[in-house]
């Protein structure tokens, strides 16, 4: 049996210091030992609340080449989020936990629903107190007119970002692309193909002919 490893941590220092990886990555060792091999790994440093996940798309695609089983070392590395489990299940690779051989189908979905509903509640919660803190009269986040410059920068710094993900994306799906394009493959082709081997957008959607393109012309500049 051939397996694609995920490892995820959550901040770019443990991303570059190692903190975390190294526990997971001896966990998906140890898992597979006396089972098969490890034929790649994808390392992603990203918050568990997004759904962007190049690094897991690219596995997810590679596992599905090559008839692998796509392993992680802890259910609550992928994500606490319903639809995105879903998306995941819905790929057509089979995924293993190291930490709970057990796990199938629907226990993940038992697991991300109760999650889900845990991140909710305390969302809810916030949002409480902070309606409470305003009708109180208190001044809160971008409200207060010392920090209006502060909002701008902040939204400078966002729109960098945000571009720069898009870029990295691009960067990470774009071998995939030109794999496929490689037969001369139309752009409805390859978005066809992209979602079948559940590959998502920069944005976690489906792929068209445009987002290819959109793609394609962002390689280029």
């Amino acid at each position: 049996m051939q397996y694609v490893t995920y490892l995820r941590v959550s901040t770019d220092r443990q991303g570059k210091s190692g903190l975390g990886l190294e526990a997971q990555r001896k966990a998906v060792s140890d898992y597979v030992t006396g089972k098969g091999e490890i034929a790649a790994e994808y390392v992603e440093v990203e918050s568990g609340k997004k759904n962007d996940r190049p690094q897991l798309a690219r596995a997810l695609a590679e596992a599905k080449r090559i008839g692998a089983v796509l392993l992680i070392a802890k259910l609550d590395r992928l994500a606490r989020n319903v639809a995105f489990i879903a998306n995941l299940l819905e790929a057509g690779v089979e995924i293993a936990a190291a930490d709970m051989p057990q796990a199938n189908r629907f226990l993940l979905h038992v697991m991300a629903a109760v999650a889900e509903h845990e991140a909710q509640a305390i969302s809810d919660r916030t949002r409480a107190a902070l309606a409470a803190a305003k009708a109180r009269g208190v001044a809160l986040g971008w409200s207060i007119p010392s920090r209006q410059e502060e909002q701008r920068q902040a939204a400078r710094k966002g729109a960098q970002r945000n571009a720069g993900k898009a870029d990295q994306h691009a960067a990470n799906v774009l071998p995939v692309v030109r794999q496929i394009a490689a037969g001369g493959a139309s752009l409805r082709r390859i978005a066809d193909e992209l979602n079948a081997r559940g590959v998502k957008t920069a944005r976690g959607g489906l792929w068209h002919a445009a987002t290819v393109r959109n793609l394609l012309d962002r390689a280029r500049a």
